[in-house]
């Protein structure tokens, strides 16, 4: 989200954080698609003229139901374009290892699209599921994430032996530096980054820019949780974001 706000500024967020559901990452794959598609259902009754799914987990199992229900607004994913981002940067002496929430990774969709573009390139994946409850208590800068860091990591990365990850999380940009510290030398490759060439091009090639817009952005959640307020002060750091309750009679 700062990335899209920075990036393009004169571009309006409805934004929707089922933070009463949340996570995502260990639910059943029809629960998720159910739960995506009612907030899908919010954001258009709201005239939104893009959907930017900033999830992995619904990008990974919802995407194309979304697609599917509202043929007439584009749908982006974050995957594709970190995806791209792997193809593009790396070759078949790189070995790229993808971590994210357990739908995510047994969904395959990371190894699908980035092995279906190039079949030679060394594909590893491993769910963190601990990560994202971690972050959201604000336990960052500390030794018991960096411990759980090194749980799923040392290993992985050892046995593996590798030398790119990819951010499957949109929680895990918060520990990037934690990992770049304890993994020196390692790539990072951050899906939230890549995914706004993506809207950039969509916006240009549909005429959907920004023109003298008079409306502001909306911040909305389900549930208003100190945690939830906390994460969103550390992700916007010193920009005032006003967050609005939503009940959205789930």
């Amino acid at each position: 989200m700062p990335y899209l706000m920075r990036e393009l500024p004169e571009e309006k967020i409805i934004y929707f954080g089922d933070t009463a559901r949340t996570p995502y990452g260990s639910k059943a794959t029809d629960t998720i698609r159910k739960f995506s598609i009612q907030i899908a259902d919010f954001l258009v009754e709201n005239d939104v003229k893009m959907i930017v799914i900033a999830c992995n987990t619904v990008s990974a199992v919802a995407l194309f139901d979304i697609r599917e229900r509202f043929p007439n607004i584009p749908v982006i994913g974050i995957i594709k374009p970190a995806a791209e981002k792997v193809i593009q940067a790396c070759s078949a002496e790189n070995r790229i290892g993808i971590i994210g929430t357990k739908a995510t990774i047994l969904s395959g969709v990371y190894d699908q699209l980035i092995k279906g573009q190039n079949s030679e390139l060394n594909v590893f994946s491993m769910a963190c599921p601990a990560f994202v409850p971690l972050i959201e208590e604000g336990i960052l800068n500390n030794e018991i994430m960096d411990l759980t860091i090194k749980h799923y990591l040392n290993d992985f990365l050892l046995e593996n032996r590798i030398d790119t990850v990819v951010l499957g999380c949109t929680h895990y940009p918060l520990i990037r530096e934690n990992i770049e510290r304890l993994y020196p030398g390692i790539k990072i490759i951050d899906p939230s980054q890549e995914i706004i060439s993506t809207i950039k091009d969509v916006l240009a090639e549909r005429d959907l820019g920004a023109k003298d817009s008079t409306f502001g952005s909306t911040f909305y959640a389900s549930d208003l949780s100190e945690n939830f307020t906390n994460m969103i002060d550390r992700i916007f750091e010193n920009t005032e974001v006003s967050i609005q309750f939503k009940n959205l009679e789930f």
